[in-house]
């Protein structure tokens, strides 16, 4: 299989739905001339031209608002957010209106919208620019959140999400978008709701999303091999539907759990896994359940704090062996 960039994986599922639907479009700020404020969509314009990949002026309310009006109608829209940070500005059309529509009226109405951009913290670009919503967003019955970690992820569940007649909240990662991995040059759709073991081992289980996935990763590599302690990583890859059938099994094997999530640690995604596991695979607990969240503050502007302050493998590490101990 080809390696491709996570950008270029989203790029390419973008092209071969907007190729296969005519119904799809691409609607953002500087989705078009500018060839995306990522170069997600370069290249994109030129093919497909401008009714159908669409530059909107800044106004997340009224963008937003706009292809939530249009899903209803039968348009399949894919908003690009330069920031998730900025979904607060259309909350109410994103998690009052597309959330509830099919539900108001009676399921005559569907909302098949996806809002995708970068959510994440790590590129010191502040407090108001570093926002990871997942658990905000999942909150709200109606709507489906994804947050891939791999290009191969990005790709399968992008073209999944294109296709759900439910409005699909897309979670990306800037700091992901040069990372390399291995993706087929055939079609192929990963569904939502369908997590995946990165890695399999007996001695502990990391339930983890995202970025934070390479951070397990990379510390499970150091507890194999300097302290020959097997470790096994679960990527949930969609938060809602959340695929907790693979987590109970995995638990159910290594007894140990630690939970990795780039969210403050105040209900975030970890806090609701922490209940479910607990209530459903208690008997199976030899220690309590371990997380490692982002430093509940707003986003620290230094780089070297913030590095600290967002998961990263050190960390991981540490957690890891206070609960193997």
């Amino acid at each position: 299989m080809p390696a491709i960039t996570y950008r270029e994986a989203i790029r390419h599922a973008l092209a071969e739905e907007l190729e296969r639907d005519k119904n799809v479009v691409v609607l953002g700020e500087e989705v078009g001339q500018f060839n995306g404020s990522y170069k997600v969509t370069e290249g994109l314009l030129a093919k497909f031209g401008p009714d159908r990949i669409v530059d909107t002026p800044i106004s997340e309310a009224g963008f937003i608002g706009m292809g939530v009006g249009a899903s209803m109608l039968g348009v399949r829209p894919v908003m690009e957010l330069m920031f998730w940070s900025f979904y607060s500005v259309a909350f109410d059309q994103i998690l009052n209106n597309a959330a509830n529509v099919r539900y108001m009226s009676g399921g005559l109405i569907n909302c098949p919208i996806v809002i995708r951009g970068p959510a994440n913290g790590g590129t010191n670009v502040g407090a108001t620019h570093s926002h990871t919503p997942e658990n905000v967003l999942a909150n709200h019955p109606g709507v489906k959140v994804v947050v891939p970690a791999t290009p191969y992820d990005a790709k399968g569940l992008l073209k999944s999400a294109i296709r759900d007649n439910d409005p699909v909240m897309f979670l990306e990662n800037t700091i992901l978008y040069g990372n390399k991995g291995e993706v087929p040059g055939e079609e192929y759709l990963i569904p939502l709701g369908s997590a995946d073991v990165k890695r399999e081992g007996t001695d502990l289980t990391i339930v983890t999303y995202g970025r934070s996935v390479l951070h397990s990763l990379a510390a499970a590599d150091v507890l194999q091999k300097e302290h020959n302690l097997s470790v096994e990583v679960v990527d949930l890859r969609s938060i809602r539907p959340l695929d907790i059938d693979t987590v109970l099994k995995s638990v159910a094997k290594t007894h140990r759990v630690l939970i990795v999530e780039e969210q403050k640690p105040f209900a975030s995604v970890g806090t609701q896994l922490t209940y479910m596991i607990q209530r459903e695979a208690f008997d199976e607990l030899d220690a309590p359940i371990h997380r490692v969240t982002t430093v509940d503050a707003p986003a620290i502007y230094s780089p070297p704090v913030e590095i600290e302050q967002l998961p990263n493998p050190g960390r991981v590490l540490k957690a890891a062996l206070e609960i193997l101990n």
